[in-house]
C-alpha cells in the first residue's frame, strides 16, 4: 500500500536517490530540503504525486509547518552535513544541522503523532574498527566531528523512541558510491581521471580496506528498513560486507579502463588530504540480510562497471 513519506535532504545525491526510487514504487512524497535543487524540482513535471518543500530543519516553526501542511505518514531523514573533512571545516554548521535539524525532526514527529523514521547514520559513529568486519554492536566511539554528530542524532532517537514511541531506525552505511557522486572521493577520483585520459596518483592510503557501496544497494536497504512491519532492532549494516583496498579500486579501473594512469601508495589514509582515517573493515550485513531481506547487487568490481558506464553515456549525450 502507498504511503506518504517525507524525505529530508531530498536535494542531495542519496536523498535524490531515495525519493527516486519511493515515486518509482507509486509512493507519495515529500522532498524536504533548504533549497530545491533542479534535478529534484524537475520531478514536479513528471509525478504529482510528489510535493517540494524548501525548510531549514534548524528552523523549528518551519520543520513543523511541513508537518502541518503535507502529514507524512513516515520520515527517511537523509539530510546532514556530509563527509569527515565538511564537518570538521564548519563544526557549529555540522552540530546544527546534524545535531539540532534532527531532534527538530523528531520532535515535529512527536506532535503530530509520526511513529517510523529511517535515519542514514554511518561508520563513522564507530571510531576505529577492532577487527577487520564488525557487526552492529560494536562500540560508537567516533574520532570525527561528522562521527560524532551523527552517533548524537542515533542517540536523541532512541530517547525518543523510549519516551515517546517513535521508531527510529539506523541505517550504517559506509562509503557509498556511483553515478554523479559530488564529493571528490575513491573511487570516483579513479574514474574520473580515467575517462578524462589524466594520471591520477593517491599519494597514501593504498592499503586502507574498507566496506565501500553501490549507491543503489543502498537506497533498497533504506527502503527495507522503512517497509518492515516490525523491527527487532534499531540499527543495520547497509553495505557489502567486504571490504577491499583502495589499491584494488585503482586496479580494477585499469582493469576496465584500458590505459587508464591510476595508482596509489601504502600509508595512513588522509581524508581530504588533512585528518586522517580512522581504522576501517567490513560491515558485516548478516543482521540486515536476516531481519531486512537485504542482498546488495553490486560487488566493488560491478558497481565501477555499472558507474564507469553511466558516466560514458553522460559523456556522449552531454
Amino acid at each position: 500500500m502507498a504511503k506518504r513519506i517525507l524525505v529530508t535532504g531530498a536535494s542531495g545525491w542519496l536523498g535524490l536517490g531515495i525519493v527516486k526510487a519511493l515515486l518509482a514504487r507509486g509512493d507519495e512524497v515529500i522532498g524536504l530540503d533548504i533549497h530545491m535543487s533542479p534535478q529534484l524540482s524537475a520531478l514536479r513535471q513528471h509525478y504529482p504525486r510528489f510535493a517540494s518543500v524548501e525548510a531549514d530543519l534548524g528552523e523549528w516553526s518551519q520543520v513543523m509547518e511541513a508537518f502541518r501542511k503535507h502529514e507524512p505518514q513516515a520520515v527517511v531523514h537523509a539530510a546532514a552535513i556530509v563527509g569527515v573533512v565538511h564537518a570538521a571545516d564548519i563544526p557549529v554548521k555540522a552540530m546544527r544541522v546534524n545535531v539540532e535539524g534532527s531532534v527538530n525532526l523528531f520532535e515535529a514527529m512527536r506532535f503530530h503523532d509520526v511513529k517510523r523514521v529511517v535515519n542514514i547514520s554511518t561508520e563513522e559513529t564507530y571510531g576505529d574498527f577492532t577487527a577487520h568486519i564488525i557487526d552492529e554492536t560494536h562500540p560508537q566511539k567516533p574520532t570525527s566531528v561528522y562521527g560524532l554528530t551523527k552517533l548524537a542524532a542515533e542517540h536523541y532517537g532512541r530517547i525518543y523512541a523510549d519516551r515517546y514511541g517513535i521508531e527510529c531506525i539506523n541505517t550504517r552505511t559506509c562509503w557509498v558510491y556511483g553515478p554523479d557522486l559530488p564529493r571528490a572521493r575513491v573511487p570516483k577520483v579513479f574514474i574520473d581521471a580515467a575517462l578524462a585520459g589524466q594520471s591520477y596518483h593517491l599519494k597514501a592510503g593504498g592499503d586502507l580496506a574498507v566496506d565501500q557501496v553501490y549507491i543503489d544497494d543502498t537506497v533498497a536497504g533504506v527502503l527495507l528498513a522503512l517497509d518492515k512491519p516490525k523491527h527487532r532492532f534499531d540499527a543495520y549494516h547497509i553495505a557489502t560486507g567486504q571490504a577491499p583496498s583502495i589499491d584494488d579500486v585503482a586496479r580494477i579501473v585499469r582493469e576496465l579502463v584500458p590505459g587508464a594512469d591510476v595508482s596509489t601508495s601504502p600509508g595512513w589514509y588522509l581524508h581530504g588530504d588533512k585528518f586522517p582515517t580512522a581504522k576501517k573493515g567490513a560491515l558485516d550485513i548478516s543482521r540486515a540480510r536476516k531481519e531486512l531481506g537485504y542482498a546488495p547487487k553490486y560487488d566493488l568490481r560491478k558497481g565501477i562497471e555499472h558507474t564507469l558506464s553511466l558516466a560514458r553515456e553522460s559523456l556522449r549525450s552531454a
